[in-house]
């Protein structure tokens, strides 16, 4: 690391980057299988958002699950194509949904480790930077959810990290297989990679514009519209998508609601909101090294390893510039090109992985020459010097996530096993309604239809939100009304076959934990109101009517309901 110039000898190197690349693997690897001792560890387990992604994918393997449901249909409406084609493929061999979204992850993980250990070396030509880079953006994937959640944004990172490779070795068909699948399973990506080819186009040396690109360009924007068309049709079939004067006046979008992504305070939504800010929330903490590459890239006779970065590596900050520009486009054009961090957070990812990798051998190659200048006149302290510096290196870079609590970050829920049991034996059309967080899970587990839950109530395409929401406030009104003529109607209105209630319903506090629950007004006030009161819902003096009790829910049967008269 201590010369300026990589070695010559193709022997040496190509075992060199076969060494740093197999640990890599092996890095990527182990993470996953952290996450797996997470995943198989009960049996009903399953990733936060594969409840809405991958639930409905289960009737690949049985097509008589959950008839004529509303929620089922919308969340296949709005499921990129390619996504959901390869859960329909594994499942013709017999592979399980919810068993595949748990394995998918680790598969994922490794083609991101190769596409991003080879782009590395196209752009700096010292196999251990490709080893430094991958470990960090591994980390940073597994820091966070969105790799191993299985959803189409697990694909983001090995999919641009394809793109990037293949326009580094400018192989247009390779260029044009990945912009297809982007088009295919994560649309909002190929925005990113449209933009950044038509950014290309200008030669910002010469001040020109590149026509020989222009043809090229062109043909990759028409193959990306085509793939576009399906998921384009799809997604319309619940439209219209909220306005942004309809969303500024929707509780759904605030703290609290179901799906917060306004803030009042300016700081909070431009710099750090989730769905909002401009600063994503990356670990580990060596990723924010890549912010001084370009300085170092400034003084190249104080860090002469820089000579050796690639001209190529204008990609990087190319990257940048577009994700910031549909950053504002997103923000302008609310919820119509998806939420505003779609933009930044997998790209700055990809590019700080990348330029910490390489700033961290830069400033390592840089300290250790000043370590041998020193071993000239103090030979064990320059001795100590080095190997210091390659132990806090190696310490940082590796051990730092098994010091970090909840590393990796895999965001599963653990369901209620009985429960689930249950209602697996009940006919495959059962409908079942609750104001449980539970409902999250009965599709998942049980393959049977909830009327609504919190988890699958998104507020964005009002054609399926406005029955939603109708339902939501039904099943409010009945489960605390002192009258059971409410109740009624909804088990008539919906076809209810089960009522889901929890142990602890019929106290104020419940409701007031359920804060998702007060977007929906005034029906929430007067609920909460009654209770406050002491009036008594008509519901709840219905235990007759229990067909299956747990110390945590007691599940009611429609029919004794309809059937019941107060004496």
């Amino acid at each position: 690391m201590t010369s300026s110039e990589p070695e010559n000898n193709p022997t040496k190197n190509l075992r060199a980057a076969a060494l740093w690349l197999g640990l890599s693997l092996v890095f990527a690897l182990y993470y996953g299988i952290l996450a797996l001792q997470k995943a198989f560890r009960a049996d009903f387990v399953v990733q936060d958002d594969a409840r809405e992604y991958v639930f409905w994918m289960q009737r690949f393997i049985d097509p008589t699950l959950l008839p004529n449901d509303l929620i089922a249909q919308y969340f296949k409406s709005i499921t990129p194509p390619g996504y959901a084609a390869i859960y329909q493929v594994m499942a013709m061999f017999g592979v399980q949904p919810l068993w595949l979204s748990k394995v998918l992850p680790i598969a994922l993980g490794l083609i991101a480790t190769l596409y991003s250990f080879a782009l590395c070396l196209r752009l700096f030509p010292f196999a251990v930077t490709g080893f430094i880079a991958t470990l960090i953006l591994n980390q940073s994937l597994w820091f966070r959810d969105d790799l191993n959640s299985a959803t189409p944004r697990s694909f983001i990172t090995p999919l641009f990290l394809a793109f990037l490779y293949s326009l580094i070795r400018n192989q247009r068909v390779g260029i044009l297989i990945t912009l297809v699948l982007q088009a295919l399973i994560y649309p909002p990506l190929v925005l990113i990679t449209i933009a950044f080819l038509c950014l290309r186009l200008w030669n910002w040396e010469s001040r020109k514009l590149r026509l020989d690109q222009l043809k090229f360009v062109g043909v990759c924007i028409g193959f990306s519209a085509i793939a576009l068309v399906p998921y384009a049709i799809s997604s319309a079939e619940f439209a219209p998508v909220i306005t942004r004067s309809q969303a500024l006046t929707m509780p759904e979008l605030y703290p609290g609601g179901r799906h917060p992504f306004f803030n009042l305070n300016p700081w909070v939504f431009w710099l750090f909101g989730e769905h909002s800010g401009i600063i994503p929330p990356l670990m580990p903490p060596l990723i924010w090294f890549g912010l001084l590459l370009p300085i170092l890239m400034r003084y190249p006779s104080r860090f002469p390893l820089v000579q050796q970065i690639n001209r190529k590596i204008a990609v990087l900050p190319q990257i940048i510039w577009v994700s910031l520009g549909l950053y504002g486009a997103a923000h302008l054009l609310l919820l119509r090109l998806f939420f505003p961090t779609r933009y930044t957070a997998h790209s700055f990812r990809i590019v700080l992985a990348i330029a910490a990798g390489i700033t961290l051998t830069v400033l390592a190659d840089t300290t250790l020459r000043a370590c041998e200048s020193l071993a000239i006149r103090q030979r064990w302290i320059a001795l100590g010097a080095r190997l210091s510096l390659i132990s806090a290196i190696g310490i940082v870079l590796v051990f730092y996530p098994q010091f970090s609590r909840g590393f990796p970050s895999t965001n599963f829920r653990v369901g209620n096993a009985p429960l689930y049991q249950f209602l697996q034996t009940q006919p495959k059309d059962t409908l079942i309604a609750t104001l449980s967080d539970e409902a999250n899970n009965i599709s998942t587990f049980a393959q049977r239809s909830v009327l609504f839950s919190r988890e699958h109530s998104l507020p964005f395409h009002l054609g399926y939100y406005r029955q939603i929401r109708q339902r939501i406030i039904d099943v409010l009104q009945a489960q605390y009304s002192s009258d059971l003529t409410l109740a009624k109607q909804a088990i008539e209105r919906y076809n209810i076959k089960f009522w889901l209630i929890e142990q602890s319903a019929f106290t104020p506090e419940y409701l007031t934990r359920a804060d998702w629950l007060e977007s929906f007004q005034p029906a929430y006030s007067i609920a909460l109101t009654n209770l406050q009161q002491g009036k008594t819902p008509a519901l709840s003096q219905l235990t007759r009517c229990s067909v299956f009790t747990t110390p945590e829910f007691t599940l009611l049967d429609t029919a004794c309901i309809t059937h019941f008269s107060r004496p």
